[in-house]
């Protein structure tokens, strides 16, 4: 399937969606042999690109913003998201509530 976006730049998730890129694992151990593909550890971590506003309240109707923001390091969980093709590059679209965790700089 071709894909028909030319960068991730171009997609502006909605409501509490958030797109993010998934780090990609090593593929050279530090002494200089190459992991096939096969054998490379999926890694649960992630960058957000983008994120939506935010999703209004049932009971108020006041938007309730997302909790993340471009940029942001995450947790990711083992299973989910839906898979968006840019390009070459692969990434998830995840609601803000399956997120498990912000990863803090310290």
């Amino acid at each position: 399937m071709a894909s028909f976006l030319k960068s991730a730049q171009a997609l502006k998730p909605l409501f509490d969606r958030v797109l993010i890129q998934r780090l990609k694992p090593a593929t050279q151990t530090a002494s200089g042999i190459f992991i096939p593909e096969k054998n490379q550890e999926k890694l649960n971590q992630g960058t957000v690109v983008a994120a939506g506003p935010g999703i209004a309240s049932p009971t108020t109707g006041e938007l309730i913003p997302t909790a993340l923001k471009a940029g942001d390091r995450v947790l990711l969980p083992s299973y989910g998201g839906s898979p968006i093709k840019v390009g070459e590059e692969e990434y998830l679209l995840y609601t803000d509530k399956e997120i498990l965790a912000k990863i803090e700089d310290n």
